[in-house]
């Protein structure tokens, strides 16, 4: 379901805006907000809901892993997108699942006309990292879309 409203959105977004996403700030187009839900001196598992604003998106990115490693979206109110690079769009809403391997370029967030949050789960493994790439234009934002 989309929400314009932040205020019904909020209403639906169990897991909580948390605070302005302002460390990775700069690989996002729009507000992103992050509300950690496992803390990593306590688990090797990270949880985080990822909030994100009408339009909000993040840059293409890569999670590298030698072995293991990857990420899962949990999708939890609003509508977003992802997209893999050389696959077609997928149209996010609450209850979905993404499995995320390990080396693929890929890029999530909001729809322009609606608030988005999901649950990022950084997949275990080792000499893990991530690589932000460019950020998704507007060009390519806008033909998602009309679709």
């Amino acid at each position: 379901m989309k929400y314009l409203s932040y205020e019904e959105f909020e209403k639906e977004n169990v897991f909580g805006k948390g605070s302005l996403n302002e460390a990775f700030a700069q690989y996002f187009i729009g507000n992103s907000f992050l509300n950690p839900l496992t803390n990593s001196k306590e688990t090797s598992v990270f949880l985080a809901n990822v909030t994100f604003e009408p339009g909000c998106r993040n840059n293409w990115h890569i999670h590298h892993a030698q072995s293991g490693g990857g990420q899962l979206l949990i999708c939890t109110a609003g509508e977003g997108w992802y997209v893999e690079e050389n696959k077609p769009p997928v149209s996010l809403c609450a209850g979905m699942v993404i499995t995320i391997p390990p080396e693929v370029k890929h890029w999530h967030g909001a729809k322009k006309d609606s608030w988005f949050s999901h649950i990022a789960v950084e997949v275990p493994g080792e000499k893990t990292y991530n690589e932000w790439c460019e950020a998704v234009t507007d060009e390519e934002y806008s033909k998602l879309e009309e679709k």
